[in-house]
């Protein structure tokens, strides 16, 4: 990501930015990365979905070796493991 378009996303408050979790049922990672989104976005009150790649197939293609994705108000963020402490730093700022 452009140090423009960070610095543009952290000005944007909690409940306007979006975590999108890419991932598939059956995936390990995908249920651990699912834990520390859902806790860090939590704890900042910032919105996140999940999404099937086995149901979209323009994530299949964009995404299948690199599950879990985790992007951030859509872009990519981090993939296969999510740490914590970066994602809240991306998420505040």
């Amino acid at each position: 990501m452009s140090p423009l378009l960070r610095r543009a996303n952290a000005k944007r408050k909690p409940e306007e930015r979006l975590v999108t979790l890419v991932g598939k049922p059956g995936c390990h990672l995908c249920d651990d990365a699912r834990d520390v989104v859902s806790e860090v976005c939590g704890a900042l009150g910032v919105p996140w979905e999940e999404k099937d790649i086995t149901q979209d197939e323009e994530l299949n293609r964009a995404y299948w070796e690199q599950i879990p994705v985790v992007l951030v108000d859509g872009e990519q963020h981090t993939f296969w493991r999510v740490d914590a402490g970066r994602l809240r730093k991306a998420l505040e700022g």
